[in-house]
């Protein structure tokens, strides 16, 4: 499965063709809805399909933003067809009920009800039926990359132990393991091969696409040749860590070379970015404070229900921010007042006993975090960053987890990479294995990223991902 590298992001290309042939179903859906609207009537057929491209750029725009929101063009989906079918009706819902929205305010460009029923009908058949195509052949050795491991030690094991399951090798197929001289081998694999007489030799004998070398526990120098005559006739060789941040979206900072660090691309910071970045934010504040006005009103209203009136609305709290600096973080208070009477700082746990009643309700759908719009106005945070941790908490983890002070390079964000592919954290653990997803947002970080991670945290709030 190649892989496109867009603005330091790595997209799947077989995802990337489905959404191309999807979008191109959402637009032929509204022109074949308006012929079966007015069929057999020629002339009202022939009204209907004049100046409909606006009015069918619209809704297929606004579905596929709501698929990718939902999570449906994600290289590691993990759901079966019913999870997957569940997900698209969701998203013709919601797409639905947006561009209804859309059309109400631009009376000039309303489509007919009809038409929009008719329209999103076939676009759910056809592209439920794709789908089931597309997820028996993509799972085929076809379309993987031929991966041959050139090492069998302890950092090659970590590619068996962390990328196990058949959605984390989507992109790949591992063809063997070649040990290497005086390594300790460590994998536990069938699939260890024989030192061959030519490495070139075995990768054109087994139509080998890539080689990712694996040798970063070895304590002394291996010929190259060998992956020179390789890289020369053509066959890709990449680092383990390259290897993991394209398939995986994360630094293993396990088995990171310091070298690595400084020669790799990325960890760029401009001022003009920091510009886009900034105004990014702002017109993402006013619009989701201008959707979400509603549900703040009510989530208020019902905190001061269930704790009394004079029971504070807000929580607010020390947080650690960009180049180390500390600032006041705002929440929907969700645990009773007195939570840290103690004065000590804890670890948020599954089954809190200091999470009301309502509390629940807004972690799980992160009702709790749209205070935080005002820290973003503010700019002591941005919309997309590495989750802010709290000063106690930080000076532990420093000492811990390797490069954790690389987080505070960028401003903490309300949502971020490690949110969408890592569950709620609550111990140092959590905050390790967090921290090889937000080193990867440190390093890629761009507007484009920034944009795909906003949407798709739709899916985190819709599906409860890492609610706590």
């Amino acid at each position: 499965m190649a892989t496109i590298n867009i603005f330091r992001s790595y997209l799947k290309t077989p995802f990337l063709v489905l959404l191309v042939i999807e979008i191109f179903v959402l637009l032929l859906s509204v022109y074949t809805g308006s012929v079966l609207r007015f069929y057999p009537d020629h002339e009202l057929v022939f009204q209907a399909l004049q100046d409909l491209w606006l009015k069918a750029v619209i809704i297929t725009v606004v579905t596929a933003m709501s698929m990718l929101a939902t999570g449906l063009y994600q290289g590691q989906i993990r759901e079966g067809m019913a999870g997957v079918l569940i997900r698209i009706m969701i998203s013709f819902v919601a797409s639905g009920i947006l561009a209804s929205l859309i059309f109400y305010l631009l009376p000039s460009l309303i489509l007919g009800r009809g038409i929009m029923a008719l329209a999103y009908f076939q676009a759910f058949f056809i592209i439920g039926t794709i789908r089931v195509i597309f997820f028996e052949v993509v799972d085929t050795s076809t379309f993987k990359k031929r991966i041959l491991i050139y090492g069998a030690g302890r950092t090659a094991s970590h590619i068996d132990s962390k990328l196990r399951r058949k959605a984390d090798r989507r992109g790949f197929e591992i063809i063997g393991y070649l040990p290497i001289e005086k390594q300790d081998i460590v994998v536990k694999t069938e699939k260890l091969i024989d030192s061959p007489a030519s490495l070139l030799g075995y990768a054109r004998k087994n139509n080998i696409d890539e080689i990712v070398v694996a040798i970063s526990d070895i304590s002394y120098e291996i010929s190259v040749d060998e992956l020179v005559d390789c890289k020369l006739s053509g066959i890709t060789v990449i680092d383990i860590l390259t290897f993991f941040e394209r398939e995986a979206g994360q630094i293993r900072i396990d088995i990171i070379d310091p070298g690595w660090l400084v020669t790799s691309d990325g960890f760029r910071q401009s001022r003009l970015q920091d510009a886009f970045k900034r105004a990014f934010d702002i017109l993402a504040s006013f619009i989701i404070l201008s959707v979400a006005a509603p549900f703040l009103i009510l989530t208020a209203i019902a905190i001061l229900i269930e704790d009394g009136w004079r029971a504070p609305m807000f929580y607010s709290q020390i947080r650690i921010g960009k180049d180390g600096v500390p600032y006041k973080v705002y929440k929907f208070r969700s645990m009773r007042v007195d939570a840290e009477k103690q004065g000590e700082a804890v670890w948020a746990t599954k089954t809190d006993s200091r999470v009301t009643r309502v509390g629940a309700f807004i972690r799980k759908t992160r009702l709790d975090e749209f205070p935080q719009i005002a820290n973003v106005l503010n700019g002591t945070m941005s919309f997309v960053g590495p989750r802010p941790e709290r000063p106690e908490f930080v000076e532990e983890l420093k000492k811990e987890i390797p490069y954790y002070n690389e987080r505070h390079l960028v401003k903490p964000g309300v949502t971020g990479w490690a949110q969408l592919l890592y569950p709620y954290g609550s111990s140092i653990n959590d905050s390790y294995q967090k921290q090889l997803f937000d080193m990867y947002y440190v390093k890629n970080h761009s507007l484009f990223l920034d944009c795909l991670i906003l949407l798709q945290t739709v899916e985190v709030v819709l599906f409860g991902k890492g609610a706590r």
